[in-house]
């Protein structure tokens, strides 16, 4: 089972082509099912009929999803539930820091903490908010240092710290063996933001479990994102998909395109030259003839080329 789950902030551009178009054709090439999930659980960033637009693109495109469309700000009970259990069982703590406060946090202990340029979190309100009011949640992953280890994370002692770490290690199918230390390299990070709104981490493990997906094929713009979405499936007791992270589509500046960069809406009015510039992009031959035969052929191929397909 695969799916795209594109954020409706824009229309598709040439580079969310290329993840819908590697999602569907691995989808198809192992008999599997495709599906189309809107990710708008942060709706202040959303753009009005934006979810329908890129479901027109889509479509155009001949990239038909094989079940009905799932919308995530319908889904935000089952979100609630999974806030529920993860505070039930000690893993998630309620959080009053603003990005002043932690910068603050960060001065005092003598640190500068980065990653992305965000600060990375010190677990400041681990042990309490001392009568502050805290809005947001935040994951505990120190806690997982007590926790058996299970199937993905491993658990390693920093030859000079006497702090054990949460270590998580992964095979990319792409870009093969992977691996974060979620606690030092992210810190505590968010599960639910302080107007209430859920944060895609969260919604994405609990929306793929429930769906019932076995592989995730992305942008290699999300790879980062892959080891704290495997803690949450072991906090929660999911099932970790299969992940592949597809070369991205880079500007004239050699940074990859993107809606906050200004990249330009796909142009869909010749849907096949729009495909096979994608399909380059991933190793594929050029096209055959129609949207839909030039569909077949990638499909084809796709399960035969190693790069996507390691043998075990």
């Amino acid at each position: 089972m695969g799916r795209f789950a594109p954020s409706p902030t824009g229309p598709l551009h040439a580079g969310s082509l290329v993840a819908a178009l590697a999602s569907w054709l691995d989808a198809r090439a192992h008999a599997g099912q495709w599906l189309v999930r809107i990710e708008d659980v942060d709706s202040p960033r959303c753009v009005p009929a934006m979810g329908q637009f890129i479901l027109q693109q889509l479509g155009v495109c001949g990239l038909l999803p094989d079940a009905p469309v799932q919308w995530q700000s319908q889904r935000t009970a089952l979100y609630q539930q999974a806030m529920d259990q993860l505070i039930a069982g000690g893993l998630a703590y309620p959080c009053a820091c603003s990005r002043k406060d932690i910068a603050a946090a960060l001065s005092r202990l003598g640190q500068a903490r980065t990653r992305h340029g965000e600060l990375i979190y010190p677990g400041t309100c681990r042990t309490g908010l001392h009568g502050r009011n805290g809005q947001a949640w935040r994951l505990r992953t120190d806690k997982f240092i007590a926790n058996q280890p299970v199937a993905h994370v491993e658990y390693a002692q920093a030859a000079t710290d006497l702090i054990s770490k949460t270590v998580v290690h992964w095979t990319d199918r792409r870009l093969g063996p992977q691996q974060q230390d979620v606690q030092a390299q992210v810190g505590d990070f968010v599960l639910k933001r302080a107007d209430g709104s859920f944060s895609y981490q969260l919604a994405v493990v609990v929306d793929d479990a429930a769906q019932g997906v076995t592989d995730v094929v992305r942008g290699e713009d999300l790879v980062d994102n892959t080891a704290r979405q495997i803690l949450l499936q072991r906090a929660m007791g999911l099932p970790t998909p299969r992940y592949l992270h597809t070369p991205l589509v880079l500007g004239a500046d050699g940074e990859k395109l993107s809606k906050q960069n200004g990249a330009q809406a796909l142009d869909t009015s010749n849907p096949l030259a729009a495909l096979s510039a994608a399909a380059r992009l991933l190793g594929l031959p050029a096209e055959a003839g129609t949207v839909a035969q030039s569909l077949e052929r990638w499909v084809r191929v796709w399960g035969d080329l190693p790069l996507y397909n390691p043998t075990p």
